[in-house]
């Protein structure tokens, strides 16, 4: 099977097919969406050897709306800042540990010529804040959580209530397109990227601030040079927190599986400690555990990395995407209507978020979540 893009396509197509996988490795926020579709097969978490071992933060981002269980957690990830710290140190700066603060680093960044070549071509932020795949509101919603506020909350029996014009999380957007409108201290061409590109932004020494999770530390540490980052936690915002997106991969039981019996073997091996361990890769790139689940692994004696830590600190108040019928509209909806305010510099960010709180109403009683 095709990782990435075409992934849920494929599924798709295997499902109306009736030929589901055993398995699927998948991301935590699409467990909504595959119940929907009756595609997974309940997990009874105590009859999971291990599954008393598991973090309770992994086995929430593992039930449905119902309050059943749909998969095996597997792997986890909370977001931080990675940023130069040798640029920090060359402006006499801090680590921040506010909002303010990061503004005043950012504009540092931007004004003072952190990389001493004598030309103004640094930033303070690099951003994937294009609306591809949602980025713009995956961007911003570690600092929506770590300001207290939200996209949609939960109204019980499985019903959801829009609540993205709440005032905190009014003020983590008008934050940040302060940044983009008003210091100007984020990467040229930010609404446009992705990922991919932004990764890259970071590399070039075009800026010096990437909110961002753990899975790029290793390519960081290789393409930059160990001494130059740090990794900080994301500043609790202004009116609540600590937060920062909890993201991970489930291990999903597919329904109408012959071979139950092994799916449940695969799933008992992926979260005992040695398939954790296996999964993390210790300090070496491409990690398909970020963060065990498993509360028996110790991570230190896994990694060498100190900066590990502090992923795995954040992510006692990591806040996942929640168990509706379908995410990625919400998501998707949320970023444009983000991108548009941050490319927009006369956009009135509470006006545009009023707006988006129907359009996520409309999406919520489509989906009969609301």
């Amino acid at each position: 099977m095709a990782l990435f893009d075409d992934f849920e396509t494929k599924l798709n197509q295997q499902a109306a097919q009736k030929d589901l996988p055993d398995i699927v490795i998948n991301d935590t926020a699409q467990l909504g969406n595959m119940v929907s579709q009756g595609w997974l097969q309940p997990v009874d978490k105590a009859a999971l050897k291990g599954g008393d071992q598991l973090a309770e933060t992994a086995w929430k981002a593992a039930t449905g709306a119902d309050g059943k269980f749909y998969a095996a957690p597997f792997s986890a990830q909370s977001f931080a800042l990675i940023v130069r710290k040798d640029w920090r140190e060359k402006v006499g700066a801090q680590p921040p540990e506010t909002w303010e603060d990061l503004a005043e680093l950012a504009v540092a960044f931007t004004e003072k010529d952190p990389d001493g070549n004598g030309q103004k071509d640094t930033a303070g932020f690099v951003a994937p804040a294009g609306t591809k795949r949602g980025y713009a509101s995956w961007y911003a919603s570690s600092l929506v959580y770590a300001n207290g506020g939200d996209f949609i909350k939960a109204a019980g029996a499985g019903k959801y209530t829009a609540t993205v014009n709440d005032p905190k999380t009014v003020e983590a957007v008008q934050y940040l397109q302060d940044q983009f409108c008003k210091t100007k201290t984020v990467n040229p061409g930010a609404v446009s990227n992705d990922t991919t590109v932004t990764h890259e932004v970071f590399e070039k020494g075009q800026g010096g601030i990437y909110l961002v999770g753990p899975y790029v530390l290793a390519r960081f540490v290789n393409s930059i040079g160990t001494d130059k980052i740090e990794v900080l936690p994301v500043p609790k915002g202004p009116s609540g927190g600590p937060g920062t997106l909890g993201e991970g991969e489930n291990v999903y039981l597919m329904a109408g599986s012959q071979n139950q019996d092994a799916q449940k073997k695969f799933a008992e091996f992926a979260i005992s400690p040695e398939g954790q361990r296996i999964g993390m890769n210790k300090d070496a790139n491409g990690a398909i555990v970020r963060l065990p689940v498993n509360t028996t692994v110790d991570m230190s004696a896994e990694r060498q990395d100190p900066r590990w830590k502090v992923f795995q600190e954040s992510y006692a108040h990591a806040v996942y995407a929640p168990p509706v019928p379908n995410w990625a509209p919400i998501r998707q909806t949320s970023a444009d209507t983000i991108n548009a305010v941050w490319a927009d510099c006369t956009a009135d960010v509470k006006t545009a978020m009023d707006e988006l709180n129907t359009k996520l109403t409309q999406e919520l009683q489509s989906q009969k979540a609301s």
